[in-house]
């Protein structure tokens, strides 16, 4: 009878019949009732109260009985350490047992009970266990150490187990070999700068030889090892290439794809002249065909790898196209990575196949998998220019068949044509004009409407086709009211006459009835531009596109490297970097290819490569940030104050109104023509019709400016000369134990206008370290070097060399968490190292950050008081003139001092370096040390740091 019996027992008081049981004298009995007792742990029954009797089960030669009992012991001895501690010596005694099973099982069973006071105790056995003689006993004993690793790090170091781990290594077992492989890089994750897995060409081929003959897990974990080495020279990649090569052909398909990792990596450091390069290539492919015969998930994860591959080297499945056809009987997750890869891989020599089967495909039953077929048909257009004729052909073909989602996907592709190969196709308008109803899709509409807009003057009723869009405006999405807005003032310009009502219409709607921030925005531009100044508006709107690119969905190469890194892992299959999904400090490591052999290629990190040809150095990058995201929203733009001069009253207006609507640079607004701004706003009918009204200007700003909180401003500035800037203490960035020897500390101040890093390099190692280089991730306000890090000389052991390395802030932007973190890649003749930093928010506070009194007021009441944060800074002992200058020496201005009540009230102004202002009232009663700070920002995420400056600053 099998052992399913135990588990349908549902008799009440069990307990103290299995307790009685577990006393017996009988060996079978106790056999029986320890039985019982697992069943009823495994349902979820509470049996606890048995562990004395159940651990005195344990003084048996039975194995099985053994095994259950320590089954029970790893699942209660975490409730019960105390009780843990009586099976002490029965582990120590079986680690000393004949029988080489029960020794493994006692060290595996003590690695599995997580309770500190048990650990001490397994030392000893451990140590016994690592040398013992049998080689099934020092692989469980290998991961053990792991095990104990994770419970108490510091005892594993202490008692030297990571030594006897590396020796194991070189033990003559393979599966020694494979499982210390194992423990050592689980140990290594959680320490990345460790440098546990010492690895050279001596472990290396330890490491290989021990390949053959290991299980598939063993393989993998060996394999996993090999691909975090870096050789030192092509040959040396060459061979252990070779290698690696039989692993393709078996039969477990993680085994397969650890060992491309591998080859995918070392084939960097190859010379794509050598004859082996061209073999390699040739082998990587059946292996990878052979993969997607597997059932429908491992095809899957396959193509997903697969997909990466052929990013990263093409050549690879040039000559497999055929596997990537679809099957009828494929789920859509398969199919649809199949399409993508097709995509890829499409060139002229295999593109009339790739269309006749992607024909094939539209007509199929599954919406999305056709959606993604007749997309994929304009790709290939993009992508190989001697298709796209046969390419437009095919959409037009779907076009007749008149099934509404092939037609709107098709006219979205079609778009996409248009701008890649223009003046070409444009005959086909007149086919696309005649399926304007039956599009209901807001992507559709919006390729539809960009097609008449940009091609209006070849159209003859693309005034009228345009108009019919307009009756539903307010009903349209976003995406489709942005695009009709923009194709009817491309329309105008281009047939003036014929279109002024029509294009009154859609500006009066933009403006005026719509509540959508970017179709106001984008309608005031046009408006604008057109009223001022219609041969520059010409310019704007119809000036010659950019070319789109071929592949618009390439993972970026950095990313990709690093994902070819992590092939066979998840973060292939997500195509994200394990940090992105990994929480914790493990798997955050960064890896990256080795550099190519015979190329210009620095050896550094690609973090840390040097601008690309294509964008000057000294051009800031263009960063699109987050959507939604206000202070993305508001960073990079120039909210500077106007230049001074004769500028007619109309130009101030369309600045004002302009800036309000960026939100933000309101220190433009009360110029010396404040008179100007309060009437109406002049200019052209279209003007005035448009900007008369509250959706401009605000209300506060057509008030005088003498009454309400206009009397706060009657004292005296009470403004000091500057002090000196506060500078922070400096702090360690980077521990020495990190950064192999490198220590870095340092700090961030702001002198003569300019942010500079204060840093300190200390070579706490026994090599000498040059070659410096620094480079910093986007951050919230685009901080970046602004100079090469020069150190003067190498740095020798035990020297010390302070850096002073000046930063711009026209770098890249990224909102951060928080917002002041900058993170750092330092690089030298060992490594590179990654740390971070938070820089005190006064260092990007300017010089010219004074506001006028009256655009205070204006501003102050401008800012929503939901924006409004009040703090208390305690334990300051400065009165109301000291604060104010030992403020204004960091560039935070007093513009007006006043006495209420007997509290001092100093208002205060300052601006960051990307234009966003910060308001402060500043409340200080005499002979108290608490003050009250109250701050209004346009981004009020930025109020909590703008709080520690102030507190550093009055502190300090």
């Amino acid at each position: 009878m099998t052992d399913s019996k135990y588990f349908t027992t549902t008799k009440k008081g069990e307990i103290f019949e299995l307790k009685a049981e577990l006393n017996s004298d009988k060996k079978e009995k106790k056999k029986e009732a320890v039985k019982k007792v697992i069943a009823s742990m495994t349902v979820g029954k509470d049996v606890s109260a048995l562990f004395p009797d159940v651990v005195n089960c344990m003084q048996t030669d039975n194995l099985e009985l053994k095994k259950l009992v320590y089954l029970y012991l790893m699942n209660y001895a975490k409730s019960q350490p105390d009780m843990a501690i009586m099976a002490v010596n029965t582990f120590v005694k079986d680690c000393e047992d004949p029988n080489p099973l029960i020794r493994a099982l006692a060290v595996r069973t003590m690695g599995c009970i997580r309770v500190d006071k048990i650990t001490e105790y397994l030392c000893e056995p451990l140590r016994k266990c690592l040398k013992d003689e049998d080689p099934y006993v020092r692989k469980t004993a290998a991961v053990c150490v792991a095990k104990l690793h994770d419970i108490n790090a510091q005892l594993v170091e202490d008692q030297g187990f990571l030594d006897t781990l590396k020796d194991l290594i070189s033990d003559s077992n393979p599966m020694v070999v494979a499982n210390a492989v194992a423990a050592l890089s689980e140990i290594a994750e959680s320490h990345p700068n460790s440098n546990l897995l010492d690895l050279n060409p001596q472990s290396i081929n330890k490491l290989l030889t021990a390949l053959n003959e290991c299980t598939e897990w063993g393989q993998i974990f060996i394999l996993d090892c090999l691909a975090n080495y870096t050789p030192r020279d092509d040959r040396e990649s060459q061979s252990i290439c070779e290698r690696v090569t039989p692993r393709l052909s078996h039969a477990n398909s993680a085994v397969v794809l650890s060992a491309v990792k591998v080859l995918m990596k070392f084939m960097e450091m190859l010379p794509k002249d050598l004859d082996y390069y061209g073999t390699l290539l040739k082998k990587l492919a059946p292996p990878l065909v052979t993969l997607l015969s597997a059932e429908p998930e491992l095809q899957y994860v396959a193509l997903r790898n697969i997909n990466l591959i052929v990013q990263k080297r093409p050549e690879i499945l040039k000559h497999e196209m055929k596997v990537f056809f679809v099957k009828y009987n494929d789920p859509i997750y398969v199919k649809l990575e199949k399409l993508d890869i097709m995509i890829r891989l499409a060139s002229q020599a295999n593109i009339a196949q790739v269309l006749a089967e992607l024909k094939e495909y539209a007509t199929e039953v599954d919406v999305d998998f056709v959606r993604k077929a007749v997309r994929a048909i304009g790709r290939c257009a993009i992508k190989v220019e001697q298709s796209a004729e046969r390419c437009v052909s095919t959409l037009l073909d779907l076009i007749q068949t008149k099934v509404n989602y092939v037609v709107q996907e098709a006219i979205v592709v079609i778009k996409d044509i248009f701008r890649k190969y223009p003046n070409k196709y444009e005959s086909v308008i007149a086919t696309l004009c005649e399926n304007l109803d039956s599009l209901d899709e807001p992507e559709a509409r919006a390729a539809m409407i960009w097609i008449v807009g940009e091609y209006a003057e070849r159209i003859d009723n693309a005034d009228e086709l345009l108009e019919s869009f307009l009756e539903g405006f307010h009903d349209e999405s976003t995406q489709v009211q942005l695009q009709l807005l923009t194709a009817i003032v491309k329309l105008f310009l281009k047939k003036p006459t014929e279109t002024q009502e029509l294009v009154q219409q859609v500006l009066s709607l933009a403006t005026q009835d719509s509540d959508n921030p970017d179709l106001r925005d984008r309608g005031y531009i046009y408006w604008r531009l057109l009223s001022t100044d219609p041969v520059a508006a010409k310019e704007v709107v119809l000036a010659e596109k950019p070319l789109i690119s071929e592949e618009t969905d390439l993972i970026e190469p950095t990313l990709l490297d690093e994902l070819i890194c992590h092939i066979g892992t998840l973060a292939s299959v997500y195509h994200k970097p394990p940090n992105a999904f990994v929480e914790g400090s493990r798997g955050v490591q960064h890896k990256r290819l080795p550099p190519r052999t015979g190329s210009n290629e620095s050896p550094e990190s690609p973090e840390l490569a040097q601008p690309a040809a294509a964008q000057p150095v000294d051009q800031p990058p263009s960063v699109i940030p987050s959507q939604g995201d206000l202070l993305g929203d508001l960073l990079n733009l120039d909210l500077g104050p106007p230049t001074s001069g004769g500028t007619p009253a109309i130009t101030s207006a369309m600045q004002m109104g302009a800036m309000d609507l960026l939100g933000g640079g309101l220190d433009s607004l009360m110029g010396d023509d404040t008179e100007a701004l309060g009437g109406d706003l002049g200019g052209s009918p279209a003007i005035g019709a448009g900007f008369g009204g509250p959706a401009v200007m605000p209300s506060s700003l057509n008030a005088p400016v003498g009454g309400g909180l206009g009397d706060l401003f009657d004292l005296g500035s009470g403004v000091g000369m500057p002090t000196g800037s506060y500078v922070v203490p400096k702090t360690v960035w980077l521990p020495a134990m990190k950064a192999k020897g490198l220590e870095i500390s340092g700090t961030f101040a702001r002198r003569m206008g300019t942010i500079q890093m204060d840093v300190t390099f200390t070579n706490k190692a026994m090599q000498i370290m040059t070659d410096f280089a620094i480079q910093f991730n986007r951050n919230s306000f685009g901080l970046s070097p602004a100079a090469p890090l020069q150190l003067a000389t190498p740095l020798s052991p035990n020297q010390t060399i302070e850096v002073s390395l000046p930063l711009s802030t026209v770098g890249p932007v990224m909102k951060m968490d928080p917002l002041n973190n900058l993170q750092v890649a330092v690089k030298n003749n060992i490594d590179v190292f990654y740390f971070s930093s938070l820089y005190p928010i006064n260092i990007l506070f300017v010089e010219d950050g004074k506001m006028e009194r009256q655009v205070f007021l204006a501003t102050w009441k401008d800012i929503p008081s939901d924006n409004e944060a009040q703090f208390q800074i305690k334990d300051c002992h400065l009165n109301s003139d000291a604060v104010s200058n030992k403020l204004q020496s960091n560039n935070i201005f007093t513009i007006a001092k006043r006495n209420v009540e007997g509290q001092d009230m100093l208002y205060q102004s300052m601006k960051l370096t990307n234009g966003i202002w910060i308001l402060a009232e500043l409340r200080i009663q005499p002979g108290s040390p608490n003050f009250t700070l109250s701050l209004k920002c346009r981004a009020p995420e930025i109020s909590q740091f703008v709080l520690q400056s102030y507190e550093a600053m009055l502190k300090n």
